[in-house]
């Protein structure tokens, strides 16, 4: 078995943009899938029945079928339909945004749901209007406990956005597939790259360990 990693080092470049892609396309839409999730759950707790058949109709539809077919919709179909052309990026933003937001909605609605009817019958009480009841008291607790799963959900969105690659965007997959073209060699660029995307899930899964235990210490004090 001949293997040469330095043919990969060559190419470094491409693995750098790619990285950075990869990381930017992340944090966009985790914290657009976090604000939408987060509406998307309180229309599917609110008293209006439309507004409720229509987030669980939009988290059926995104849960129900594969994101690839989602990204093929959005960046093929919709210019078709629309007139309207979108990069990459933009399709990747879009799509991974809605569909984060129909998993993040589920997250926070039993996070929501879990806190103890007591809490809201005490802010009720206390002469507490809805909406600072949740931005104040309901939502921060419901965080407190559903961090792990949202954790994940930022996971697997890095980890997803290798799909992007199908519509020509230049991340960490498109990278090395570039690599192999030049170089004829595959184990290598591909074994790189899944390094790399495994040092990013341990640094986000430490850092999102250390804002647990800060969150549970300030419960504390």
């Amino acid at each position: 078995m001949n293997l040469d990693f330095s043919i990969v080092w060559q190419y470094w470049p491409f693995l750098y943009h790619g990285a950075l892609l990869t990381l930017q396309m992340t944090f966009i839409c985790v914290i657009c899938g976090f604000v939408l999730g987060v509406l998307l759950s309180l229309i599917k707790i609110s008293k209006c029945t439309p507004l409720v058949w229509f987030g669980r109709f939009y988290t059926s539809i995104f849960r129900g079928t594969p994101l690839l077919v989602q990204l093929c919709i959005v960046h093929f179909g919709l210019p078709q339909l629309l007139g309207v052309t979108f990069t990459t990026t933009q399709s990747g933003i879009l799509t991974f945004s809605l569909n984060s937001a129909a998993y993040i909605s589920e997250i926070f609605r039993g996070g929501i749901q879990a806190i103890d009817k007591g809490q809201y019958e005490a802010a009720m009480s206390l002469g507490v209007g809805y909406r600072d009841m949740m931005k104040d008291i309901i939502l921060p607790q419901a965080v407190r406990h559903i961090l792990p799963s949202l954790v994940n959900e930022a996971v697997a969105l890095l980890k997803e956005t290798s799909i992007l690659s199908y519509v020509g965007a230049v991340e960490l997959l498109r990278a090395a597939d570039q690599i192999t073209v030049m170089t004829y060699r595959f184990f290598e660029p591909y074994l790189v790259i899944a390094v790399i995307y495994y040092i990013f899930v341990m640094i986000l899964s430490a850092l999102a360990s250390r804002l647990e235990r800060w969150v549970n210490r300030s419960d504390l004090v």
